[in-house]
């Protein structure tokens, strides 16, 4: 069988661990060491052995859980779950939960699962402590949750899915910056075993191998045998003899009181017998000299800025993803804008047409905001170059059409997602505009609530009278629009000398040039202006 190798390899690996274990393992080298084919039945019982031999002692394991078929994946190879984890919130699609299984060993430890700081989004690195629901010596069972963990984007509750006893937490209640991976606490299945644990910490290799990382090898240093070079002789060089000019002829009384003021008596020129320089050229030199500074005193103080009153402000964990993510785009993605007007007249005649209808029938309003949207996904479908991201090996144009949204918190920038926005109706995009934008302001944001978009809108006109603006893009995304406020200008009528009053929006299409060429970017633009201008032509 493809394992055998690795079962007999394996052998020497096996040490403090359960007996039924090694007597077990024991079994399956005994199988393949003659080379023999084992029976079917037999094969049946070594897939069961082999399942638990899946978790080997000091072996981390990293699991990552699909809502969908509840299977999980251990070093890329789909199998149910043989062993007890972990689960965030049902709702996620994917996640990575870091787990190791210690087995009763020398050290007098009992058997023991760590838990590890968990990946819950593409771009989590580290990740903080909000509260811990359990506490030490409490039991737990599967559902029940452990922690509130912050991500990058959202807090999101740690469930356990296994019985047993929260023996240690490592990372307690507003713990920050802990990288994916790293030991945030210990369960054990026995309530004996917790005092056990009460001084216990990992070891530093532990976090390291949970995040998949290993330190580099150091590279050994050659040693190459130099040649003893024989010592250069020692030849004194000869005293130069200072001249009688250079010397400083000075009476005691003045070279004492020089040293007292530390004044060199070099810059000094003496009034005495043949230039000797006495007390009173140190006195004189100590009062000009006392002038100067008194005169400089005030032109400095004068010179020196106020101090400055400032209160430091310590980065959030969003902060310092959005601060990262669009470093990392303007460095990376090649930008370049697109602006162009558009009349909303009509748009504003038919937003109060079916707000009157909403009203009447109880629903809520529908906002500028939400027409846009709905104007954006259709010129996605129109034009679905636009609706792609770049790779290095190929440009991935997508069939759905996600909308992110830009909403702006106390706790930062939040790009909610709307999933399938062009085959939704306005009020069903204005109903959940609302809602995930209210989530964004309590901090209450899942994973699916902002992961896979493939378009962003940013409007800083309605909320904020922004006439114009460039917006960086969201990658992995090749497009955002920036939308300005409404304002109304004067415009030529129909006839001669004959003027009339509109309302122009100004919008605004940041592209990556490696994926939307101008001509593209302009003809997205154009069919994005065709349903503002004609809004009628969305409700086809």
């Amino acid at each position: 069988m493809a394992y055998a190798s690795h079962i007999i390899n394996h052998s020497k690996k096996l040490r403090n661990v359960p007996n039924f274990l090694r007597h077990e393992h024991s079994i399956l080298v005994r199988w393949f060491s003659n080379g023999t084919q084992p029976s079917i039945g037999k094969r049946d019982d070594i897939r069961k052995i082999h399942r638990r031999h899946c978790n080997v002692p000091s072996e981390r394991e990293t699991v990552t859980r699909s809502a969908t078929n509840g299977t999980m994946s251990k070093f890329g190879v789909q199998k149910r779950n043989p062993i007890a984890g972990l689960a965030f919130n049902q709702g996620l699609s994917s996640s990575q939960v870091y787990m190791r299984r210690g087995f009763s060993s020398n050290s007098g430890l009992p058997p023991h699962q760590e838990i590890g700081m968990p990946s819950l989004s593409p771009t989590m690195t580290e990740g903080n402590i909000a509260r811990w629901l359990k506490k030490e010596g409490d039991k737990v069972a599967p559902g029940e949750v452990l922690c509130e963990v912050e991500t990058d984007k959202a807090t999101v509750e740690m469930e356990s899915m296994e019985d047993g006893y929260l023996a240690k937490i490592i990372h307690g209640d507003g713990s920050k910056e802990i990288k994916v991976g790293e030991v945030i606490a210990v369960t054990v299945e026995e309530e004996g075993d917790i005092a056990k644990f009460k001084d216990y910490k990992p070891s530093a290799s532990d976090a390291d191998t949970a995040s998949g990382s290993s330190a580099p090898a150091t590279p050994k240093k050659e040693v190459v045998e130099e040649p003893v070079s024989s010592p250069e002789p020692k030849t004194s060089k000869p005293t130069v003899a200072t001249p009688a000019e250079d010397r400083v002829f000075s009476s005691p009384l003045a070279r004492k009181l020089a040293e007292e003021q530390k004044v060199p008596l070099s810059s000094i020129k003496g009034t005495g017998p043949n230039g000797t320089i006495v007390k009173a050229d140190i006195e004189e030199y100590l009062a000009s000299r006392g002038k100067e500074v008194s005169a400089a005193a005030p032109s400095a103080k004068a010179g020196t800025p106020a101090a400055l009153d400032y209160t430091d402000i310590p980065h959030s964990q969003i902060r310092k993803i959005t601060a990262s993510r669009l470093l990392f785009s303007k460095q990376t993605i090649p930008h370049y804008y697109l602006t162009v007007d558009t009349c909303v007249d009509k748009l504003m005649d038919l937003r109060s047409q079916l707000n009157s209808l909403q009203e009447a029938s109880g629903g809520k309003r529908i906002s500028v905001n939400d027409l846009v949207i709905k104007a954006a996904a259709l010129a996605l479908r129109k034009v679905p170059q636009c609706n792609s991201s770049w790779t290095d090996d190929y440009i991935r144009q997508y069939r759905n059409i996600n909308i992110n949204v830009a909403v702006q918190t106390d706790n930062g920038l939040f790009v909610p997602v709307i999933k399938d926005t062009d085959k939704k109706g306005l009020s069903r995009i204005g109903e959940e505009v609302k809602q995930l934008a209210q989530k964004a302001k309590e901090n209450s944001l899942k994973p699916e609530d902002y992961e896979g978009g493939t378009f962003t809108v940013s409007n800083l006109g309605g909320p904020f009278g922004i006439k114009q603006f460039c917006a960086i893009i969201n990658p992995p995304q090749a497009g955002i629009l920036a939308v300005g406020s409404a304002e109304k200008r004067v415009v030529p009528g129909s006839g001669p000398e004959q003027f009339e009053f509109a309302s122009f929006m100004s919008v605004t299409l940041s592209c990556d040039h490696r994926v939307i060429d101008g001509a593209i970017g302009a003809e997205w633009l154009k069919a994005f202006k065709g349903y503002i201008e004609n809004p009628e032509s969305m409700l086809l």
